[in-house]
């Protein structure tokens, strides 16, 4: 996938049918016809030669289901965050870890 950025106009040119496919998706998750357009926000960071993708959320639309880790549970109740996007939630004493962009949240202080 091709990205040109002009100013505050940037330009996604898919490469390969896949590619395609993605942006349709993306394009319809985005776009309403009716003007209620989403907003796409950043994230976390994109480090360059550090971070090989950038995340975006799209604002007004639902995430998908929770996951939780295999391996790790919580050790009292309390509240967990992801300090990518900021989600919070409160996990009872013995309950799994929940995940959240990609790894698992942080109990908070």
């Amino acid at each position: 996938m091709r990205i040109f950025v002009d100013k505050n106009v940037i330009e996604f040119t898919p490469e390969t049918p896949q590619e395609s496919a993605d942006l349709e998706v993306m394009w319809k998750v985005v776009v309403d016809c009716y003007g209620d357009n989403k907003k796409m926000v950043p994230m976390g960071n994109f480090v360059p030669g550090h971070d090989k993708v950038a995340r975006f959320h799209i604002e007004g639309v639902q995430g998908g289901a929770t996951t939780y880790s295999p391996e790790h549970k919580a050790a009292e109740d309390c509240t967990y965050y992801c300090a990518v996007c900021n989600k919070y939630m409160n996990v009872n004493a013995g309950n799994a870890v929940p995940m959240c962009c990609g790894k698992e949240m942080e109990p908070m202080d």
